[in-house]
């Protein structure tokens, strides 16, 4: 069974270059509901633009709390 989580990200392309280049490898945000949620950086790269990542996604976890996939939803 999967829970789904709703995150908004603002990540400018100044900040997520320190992504890219290694010096920081994990994202932490607050879902909509509340949640604390922290992740590795490279599930973001396929939706970087020039401007960086922005948009909602929707992060799909399972029982262990485990990534299963994520979705920009807007």
């Amino acid at each position: 069974m999967t829970q789904s989580l709703t995150v908004d990200l603002h990540i400018n392309a100044a900040d997520f270059l320190q992504h890219y280049q290694g010096s920081v490898r994990t994202v932490s945000c607050r879902s909509r509901d509340g949640r604390t949620v922290l992740f590795p950086t490279r599930i973001l790269q396929r939706f970087v633009g020039h401007n960086g990542v922005h948009g909602t996604f929707r992060m799909e976890i399972d029982e262990n709390h485990k990534l299963v996939s994520v979705r920009q939803i807007a």
